[in-house]
C-alpha cells in the first residue's frame, strides 16, 4: 500500500514538474516574441516625433486607479533643449555616453567596487541608451527577463539610432517627477522657462532629478539633491570653455578629465 502511494505521489510530482516546464517555456517564447517585435520597431525611431514611453503608460494606469496629478509630457527636438542640460545629463548619467557602445565596462566596475564596499547597491551603472531602452520598452519591474530585454535592446538602439537621437529620446521620455516626462515638461514645472533657456544651474538641477524624481528634485531640494547639483554645476563649469560634447571621440585633456572624474566617482 506504501508503495502504491509513494508511486502516486511521484507520478503527480512529475506531471507538477511537466506542467511548470511548459508554463516557463510559454513564458519565454511569448518574452521572445515580444521582443523580436519590439527589435523591429527600433529602426522607425530613428526618426518623426518621440513615442510616448511604456512607463508613462504604467503611470497613466496607476492613476487611473489611485489618482494623482496628470501625466505633463511635452516632447520637443533636441535643438530646443538647451545646451547646458544636454551636458548635464550626459555627465551626470554617461560620462562615456558619446564614446561606449550602449554600456559602460568601467563604470559598472566602479559602481560595482562602490557598492561592495558600502555593503548594499547605493549606485546602479545604466547608461543613457539603456535608460532609454528601458524606459520605451519595457515596464518598471526588476526581473531576469527585463534586464534581459534591457540588454538586447540597447544592442538595437546602439546599432540603429544616433547618439544624438538616444539623447533627444531619453530626454523626452525620462522622468522628472510625479506624472512629469521630459525636459520641456520639467522645466515649465519646476522653473516657468521652456527647456531651450534654462541657465546652468538650472540645468545642473534637473540632471540631479533623474536618479530620484520623486524623492529629490527642485521641489524637495533634499540633501542628496543639493549635493549632487553642485557636482554636476562644477563639471559643468569645467568644461564651459570647450567644445560641445557631441560628435567628439575625443576630447581636450581638462573636458576628458571632467568625464573621468564623473565616471570614476558617482553621482
Amino acid at each position: 500500500m506504501l508503495m502504491v502511494v509513494a508511486t502516486f505521489r511521484i507520478a503527480e510530482l512529475m506531471r507538477l514538474l511537466r506542467l511548470l516546464s511548459g508554463l516557463v517555456l510559454a513564458a519565454t517564447a511569448l518574452d521572445l516574441a515580444t521582443l523580436v517585435a519590439r527589435w523591429v520597431a527600433v529602426p522607425h525611431l530613428a526618426h518623426g516625433p518621440v513615442p510616448r514611453s511604456r512607463f508613462m503608460a504604467a503611470y497613466l494606469k496607476e492613476r487611473a486607479g489611485h489618482g494623482g496629478p496628470p501625466l505633463r509630457w511635452r516632447p520637443v527636438p533636441l535643438t530646443a533643449i538647451a545646451p547646458a542640460l544636454r551636458r548635464a545629463v550626459v555627465l551626470g548619467e554617461d560620462a562615456t555616453f558619446y564614446r561606449n557602445d550602449g554600456f559602460d565596462v568601467g563604470a559598472i566596475l566602479a559602481a560595482a567596487r562602490y557598492d561592495w564596499h558600502a555593503g548594499h547597491i547605493v549606485y546602479g551603472a545604466s547608461t543613457i541608451t539603456q535608460q532609454t531602452a528601458k524606459n520605451l520598452f519595457l515596464d518598471p519591474s526588476r526581473t531576469f527577463f527585463r534586464k534581459a530585454n534591457e540588454a538586447v535592446l540597447t544592442m538595437a538602439l546602439t546599432h540603429f539610432l544616433r547618439k544624438d537621437r538616444i539623447l533627444e529620446v531619453y530626454l523626452n521620455d525620462a522622468q522628472f517627477g510625479r506624472g512629469l516626462y521630459g525636459a520641456e515638461a520639467a522645466a515649465r514645472h519646476y522653473f516657468h522657462e521652456s527647456a531651450a533657456h534654462l541657465t546652468v544651474r538650472q540645468a545642473a538641477e534637473l540632471a540631479a532629478t533623474l536618479p530620484d524624481p520623486l524623492g529629490a528634485n527642485p521641489a524637495t531640494r533634499s540633501r542628496y539633491f543639493r549635493r549632487r547639483a553642485a557636482k554636476i554645476l562644477r563639471l559643468l563649469q569645467a568644461t564651459a570653455r570647450h567644445a560641445p560634447i557631441h560628435h567628439r571621440r575625443a576630447a581636450a585633456p581638462s573636458y576628458r578629465a571632467a568625464f573621468a572624474e564623473s565616471a570614476a566617482h558617482p553621482l
